[in-house]
């Protein structure tokens, strides 16, 4: 089978966008790929490294999030990436032979600097981040890495560090290719991009009452006064929600009441709680099951560990075998 390789950092539960934009499509994956995906605390690091105190928890959080979703672990390899230390080899052999050139044009560099402009983030580690993430892909050899279109900038990078690789030492690893996955716009209970930063986001780990009542008072069409006004969806957040969640027949009458106010934004709410409840509500239940026994995390995570760092230890050294590194020493 064919090998697909994600990861997902640990900074916090995740949330709806999180859930449509990466973890619906790797569930979807493991039907027909070889999955490995794993927990990036180190990746965490790069911008929440003044306070790391709740590190552990966010991972125990993002593990329970990715079993509920319905990544298994009996055909996925659920990791975390700290544990495999072999990735911190690879990062340093790669960042060796990566020009700093290659770095400077990371089209998020800067973005993510003004989005954090309150965080430090002029670090090593931060600037050089790509690098570890294109250790995280080769160390496996994986074949596709599901990505939306903002990332894939970072992902051809991976590709020129492996094509630079494969000149200097001999052909080593395959250029991965991007499995392109949907990222519907989800907005914030704000009308913004929902965000754990905003404060405005609805979480897996959310009971179905904390859900309605982020939803209840929910920003909708701001010209919008009165019960009696007619709306316009396109100017709703809301409807953002149902053009990720409700199937299109239904959006038909919802765009038909709103305009003519046969419907009002309560209304139209609770047919979103409804459809929400139909798509994540097994999520949900079986979170509140999972999380009854949080040992069993850290089982899979470590099982997971193992079952990662047996492939990853072959490259690492078949790495120094090309790059003149396994040194022989007879007495």
């Amino acid at each position: 089978m064919k090998r697909v390789l994600s990861g997902i950092r640990p900074t916090g539960n995740m949330h709806l966008g999180n859930y449509m934009g990466a973890i619906k499509s790797w569930v979807e994956l493991q039907k027909d790929f070889e999955c490995f995906y794993f927990i990036a605390d180190w990746h965490a690091l790069t911008t929440e490294y003044e306070d790391p105190k709740r590190l552990k928890e966010y991972v125990e959080e993002v593990t329970l999030d990715l079993m509920a979703s319905g990544i298994n672990p009996e055909k996925s390899v659920i990791f975390l990436q700290s544990w495999v230390k072999e990735h911190a080899e690879l990062h340093l052999l790669l960042s060796m032979i990566t020009p700093l050139g290659w770095l400077e044009r990371n089209p998020t560099y800067k973005e993510i600097k003004q989005e954090l402009a309150h965080k430090e983030l002029a670090t090593y580690g931060f600037f050089g981040y790509p690098v570890l993430q294109a250790a995280d892909i080769l160390i496996y050899k994986a074949h596709f890495v599901p990505v939306g279109m903002d990332q894939l900038p970072h992902l051809e990078l991976t590709r020129e560090i492996a094509r630079r690789f494969n000149y200097f030492y001999g052909e080593c690893f395959p250029e991965p290719q991007a499995k392109l996955t949907e990222t519907p716009k989800i907005p914030g209970v704000d009308g913004r991009k929902m965000s754990k930063s905003y404060n405005n986001a609805i979480y897996l780990s959310d009971s179905r009452e904390e859900i309605w009542e982020k939803l209840r008072p929910m920003v909708t069409d701001t010209n919008r006064k009165r019960r009696s006004d007619p709306g316009d969806p396109d100017r709703c957040p809301v409807f953002l929600l149902h053009i990720a969640f409700t199937p299109e027949g239904e959006r038909e009458e919802i765009i038909k009441g709103c305009k003519t106010a046969s419907i009002g934004c309560i209304d139209c709410k609770k047919i979103l709680f409804d459809q929400l409840m139909e798509k994540i509500g097994p999520i949900i239940d079986r979170r509140a099951k999972l999380s009854k026994n949080r040992d069993l995390v850290w089982d899979i995570l470590l099982d997971g560990s193992k079952k990662a760092q047996e492939v990853a230890r072959r490259t690492v050294e078949e790495v120094r075998e090309k790059m003149g590194l396994n040194y022989r020493v007879t007495r």
